[in-house]
């Protein structure tokens, strides 16, 4: 006789109660981009690969396909399971372990090459599989009431198996070591020491718990599915943590993202609920998906993949990027400048400074940071923007454009004269001065001329950076002081600074 279900009360994949659609009076957050992957049919498990791409199971095709997480497409063809895969996850070894509940067996893939190494036999409706501290995998057996271990290294059945509540099917491990498995048809969850693989207790939760996370606290979450919350068990006194945290309608998937909030995926409300592992209390509005949603995993950059299992599709949901820093914050006008700006939610990113688009850029694995070189702008602060799917964000005056200094010269030309008596050749004292970084002749800039301490004039240079004074009417003082002296203070151009600069000439007789 077939075990491959459950007890009549309920098959694994049925839903507890009838799903609604999302609640009207529930707004999406705002600041986020949810996009839709189809897959095949019936849509239940999901795990990353160490490739970093996903794998997803689907329950009505039996099979599994490759996910793409650099642009969440589907990739390859798909791979064959047994009878109805449901929740799987990956060894350290890179295999994945598939359970499939109606076939009774779990279906071993090498992740490496998306091929099928081997079948393992298992009785008890195996629904879900979760990697242990040693490396080995246990999978639940849903109407056995029991958790099967699976040495990983041989791909055989490890001992006898573990007894569980009725109706096991998530699994979760602690950083201590112990495993968390939700009895969803007793509403308990059963705590096993992984390391003697025998049971240390039994904690009431809510009604029809499903699925399991662990927070980087060290907390479990519950996901309860006819109760509609989730429980909060401290893993260190396996005791309950307060109040149960209300969420959407039939919460089926838990998970946990690397910034610590926790995820369920409510199939009865057609949506995502966040919530904040810290404070345990729901974060925003609900997250509309795809019909359905039963799994979902957060990826390494903040990415949320949801398994929509009434309409064959991934749902992703990607959030609003945050900037906290630029670094270098400031550079030349020319741009050219080679900038690291740090966030959140970064995957997918564009970046304009002063509204101008930088180019080159490139973002981390997690989405926290990217690199990017500045282009061309204007002096001053410049807003620095980074749009994504999600939405876009802006540091203010984030990064400042500076104007290169250059170096100038002056020369000054010889006051031509005859002493006695006196008498000059030319009428004009003449200065010019010059770019020393472009070489060309600076114009309209004030230069003064001097003799000892007293003021010949002052005289803009004209196009070809040449200023002016009358040399007859000073000529007295230029005599006196055996010459005269030209100066620049330097100024600020709307290309560059120039740096000051000066310069004497002696008188000459001819």
């Amino acid at each position: 006789m077939s075990t491959q279900l459950s007890t009549p009360a309920q098959t694994l994949l049925e839903p507890a109660t009838t799903p609604g659609p999302a609640p009207a009076t529930s707004a999406p957050t705002t600041f986020l981009a949810v996009t839709t992957i189809p897959v095949g049919t019936n849509p239940v498990g999901l795990a990353f690969i160490p490739n970093g791409d996903l794998y997803v199971t689907n329950s009505g095709s039996n099979n599994v396909q490759t996910i793409d997480t650099a642009t969440d497409t589907v990739i390859g063809a798909a791979i064959p399971t047994g009878t109805t895969p449901v929740w799987l996850t990956v060894a350290p070894n890179g295999n994945a372990y598939v359970p499939n509940n109606v076939s009774n067996n779990v279906t071993v893939i090498d992740t490496s090459t998306n091929t099928v190494l081997t079948t393992i036999p298992l009785s008890g409706g195996p629904s879900a599989a979760a990697v242990i501290p040693s490396g080995n995998v246990y999978v639940s057996r849903f109407s056995a009431s029991s958790v099967q271990e699976i040495d990983t290294t041989t791909n055989t059945l490890v001992g006898a198996a573990i007894p569980t509540g009725s109706g096991p099917v998530g699994i979760a491990v602690a950083p201590n070591g112990k495993a968390y498995v939700a009895n969803r048809n007793a509403n308990n969850v059963t705590v096993i020491d992984t390391a003697t693989a025998t049971v240390l207790t039994t904690i009431p939760v809510g009604s029809g718990p499903n699925f399991v996370a662990i927070a980087p606290n060290g907390n479990a979450y519950v996901a309860n599915i006819n109760s509609n919350n989730v429980s909060v068990i401290n893993t260190v006194s396996d005791t309950i943590v307060g109040a149960p945290i209300p969420v959407g309608t039939n919460p089926w998937g838990v998970t946990v993202g690397p910034d610590g909030h926790v995820y369920t995926a409510n199939r009865g409300s057609n949506d995502v609920s966040v919530i904040d592992s810290v404070t345990n209390t729901v974060i925003g509005a609900p997250i509309p998906v795809g019909s359905q949603p039963i799994a979902l995993v957060v990826a390494p950059n903040n990415k949320v993949y949801v398994t929509n299992i009434a309409v064959a599709s991934v749902s992703v949901i990607q959030f609003d990027p945050t900037i906290t820093s630029i670094t270098p914050n400031s550079g030349p006008i020319a741009g050219g400048t080679p900038v690291t700006i740090t966030g959140t939610n970064l995957t997918g990113a564009s970046v304009t400074i002063g509204g101008n688009p930088a180019t080159g850029v490139m973002v981390n694995a997690t989405g926290t940071q990217l690199t990017a070189i500045t282009p061309p702008g204007a002096a001053g602060p410049a807003d620095v923007t980074v749009t994504t799917p999600g939405g876009s964000a802006t540091l203010m005056g984030g990064f400042t454009y500076l104007l290169p200094v250059h170096a100038t010269s002056l020369t000054a030309t010889p006051a031509l004269t005859k002493l006695f008596p006196p008498h000059v050749y030319f009428p004009f004292l003449t200065a010019t001065l010059t770019d020393q970084v472009t070489g060309l002749p600076v114009p309209n800039q004030p230069i003064l001329f001097k003799a000892g301490s007293n003021v010949l004039g002052i005289a803009n240079t004209d196009a070809q950076g040449v200023a002016r004074v009358n040399e007859t009417l000073t000529l007295t003082l230029i005599l006196i002081n055996h010459g005269y002296e030209v100066s620049f203070a330097g100024a600020v151009t709307p290309t560059a600074i120039l740096s000051p600069s000066s310069a004497s000439a002696p008188v000459i007789e001819p």
